[in-house]
């Protein structure tokens, strides 16, 4: 394998974090020539002046100066949505790596994929939001479109290139949550650092709140329509408290194929940056035998009807999906701020939802402006 050089949009998240370790431990394979961060300046810094990329970005252009003064070595500094385009468009890259959380993804992952860039898409939001367009871009410009999420990354294992009619169903497994136990009256006393506080995985708090929640698997089920192509009807989610087993392929059969491991972002990254090759590496280890019993529930719709409301965006399509992710960045936001209950967070979606005049086969314009929109309404309704 030659050296892949990348561009990693989001590297102080914890996907970015994660990229990095991939990037240490591959030094020979992997070259870093683009990181983008949002305002954490120092995280940034931390990664340029040690993988010396040609560009970086910061989100806010009065963060250039303080950024530059912790540069240790001459690189192009650039800064804002055009700054990504400028990162997602290098022409030295083969691959860009999109961790950026909320909307902010979606224009830059477009203009990567109109210079002809492999993406691996870490940020559910994009597909969610403009599923119909990124796919449609990919498909016209011969661009393909890798998992990160360990859910999608466990289907597109499974899958193998395996036609579309030899599938029955996705299943896309979830851990259930700190909550899942919790009975329903007690949502609604739910503090937040009991929310943020994940059974399994480390994750920034947007989205470890959206797996309280199950948002999480619900944006995941509209996403995994997209990127495999497959009705949101042939599309499950199943409880999987340990984790271990992240999605499995249900084949028209009857057999079932599952990708197993611990539960760590790395391998998904790992795999993305070096498919299709299956690079040696010791860092995640699974101890079959140590695992103890894997068990398997059905979702609690009365107690997470996020599952429900997502299923209902994604089979209205349209406007619908931009509109449900933007009133529940809005609604997460606010639990995080006190500014209302955990309970209260599908209840905010639903409201904005019904609200939503849906416009089908949408321009990216009108998909922008169905998320404003709902921004505005989810926050009258807080």
């Amino acid at each position: 394998m030659r050296t892949r050089n990348i561009v990693v949009l989001g590297c102080t998240g914890s996907i970015g974090a994660s990229t990095a370790k991939v990037a240490r431990d591959l030094s020979d394979r992997i070259r870093i020539v683009g990181l983008a961060a949002g305002r954490n300046v120092e995280g940034l810094a931390t990664q340029a002046n040690e993988f010396n990329p040609l560009a970086v970005c910061i989100a806010d252009p009065a963060l250039v100066t303080p950024l530059k003064e912790k540069l240790r070595y001459p690189c192009s500094v650039f800064s804002g949505q055009e700054g990504l385009v400028k990162l997602a468009t290098l022409p030295e890259a083969d691959l860009v790596l999109v961790a950026i959380v909320g909307t902010a993804g979606v224009v830059p992952t477009l203009a990567a994929i109109q210079a002809g860039k492999t993406i691996a898409i870490a940020s559910k939001e994009i597909l969610v939001m403009a599923g119909s367009i990124v796919m449609a871009e990919a498909r016209k410009h011969g661009v393909q479109i890798l998992a990160v999420d360990s859910e999608h990354s466990a289907i597109f294992q499974c899958l193998d290139d395996k036609p579309r009619s030899s599938v029955r169903k996705l299943w896309l497994t979830a851990s259930g949550g700190p909550f899942r136990t919790t009975p329903k009256e007690q949502f609604e006393k739910i503090k937040v650092e009991e929310a943020l506080n994940h059974p399994r995985w480390s994750m920034g708090k947007k989205i470890t709140i959206d797996s309280a929640t199950l948002f999480n698997k619900g944006l995941e089920l509209i996403e995994a329509r997209w990127l495999f192509d497959i009705e949101i009807d042939r599309i499950d989610v199943i409880i999987h408290p340990q984790s271990i087993i992240h999605s499995m392929v249900e084949f028209v059969d009857g057999s079932i194929l599952a990708q197993l491991s611990m539960p760590d972002m790395y391998l998904p990254i790992l795999y993305a940056l070096t498919y299709p090759e299956r690079v040696p590496n010791a860092r995640v280890q699974t101890p079959l035998t140590e695992l103890g019993p894997l068990t398997f529930e059905k979702p609690d719709l009365e107690r997470f009807p996020a599952l429900r409301l997502a299923r209902r965006a994604g089979k209205i399509g349209g406007t619908m999906p931009a509109v449900l992710n933007a009133a529940n960045e809005v609604a997460v936001e606010a639990f995080l701020n006190g500014k209302t209950t955990f309970n209260r967070i599908p209840e905010i979606v639903q409201t904005v939802m019904e609200k939503h005049q849906v416009i089908q086969n949408p321009t990216l314009k009108q998909i922008f402006q169905a998320d404003a929109w709902a921004r505005q309404e989810a926050a009258k309704s807080l």
